[in-house]
């Protein structure tokens, strides 16, 4: 359902793996009759249109039933765990001039990438408390 890497890419406006995330947050909320009846019913192909026309930007994800809601944060909080350090540690190391400095360039561009995903991370976390 994820694709090959099984991850979701997320972005600061929108959620850019729209339709991966919406089924897989649809069947891993529904009950265990509910999939029954929506494998039953190819629903993997058939979505109804209002759901093909929809699109995960963040915003909307603060309107996701309550259940979808809860996965995904406990999602965000277990991959934010699998970091080394937490937002706050890297932040000050990017303020940190001389500190910076000290690393190598790849290590630069490293935390910077690794900044600017826990930063989207923490965006998701407040969008759907």
């Amino acid at each position: 359902m994820v694709g090959e890497e099984g991850a979701f890419v997320l972005g600061w406006d929108e959620v850019l793996t729209e339709e991966e995330l919406s089924v897989t947050l649809k069947v891993l909320c529904m009950s265990e009759e509910e999939f029954k009846e929506y494998k039953e019913q190819d629903g993997w192909e058939d979505d109804s249109e209002e759901e093909e026309n929809s699109t995960l930007l963040n915003e909307a994800l603060s309107r996701l039933k309550t259940p979808c809601k809860k996965l995904l944060y406990d999602s965000v909080l277990l991959t934010l765990e699998s970091y080394g350090a937490d937002l706050k540690a890297e932040q000050d190391l990017l303020n940190n001039k001389e500190a910076y400095e000290k690393l190598s360039r790849r290590e630069q561009q490293a935390l910077q990438v690794r900044y600017g995903q826990k930063k989207i991370l923490h965006q998701l976390l407040e969008l759907v408390q």
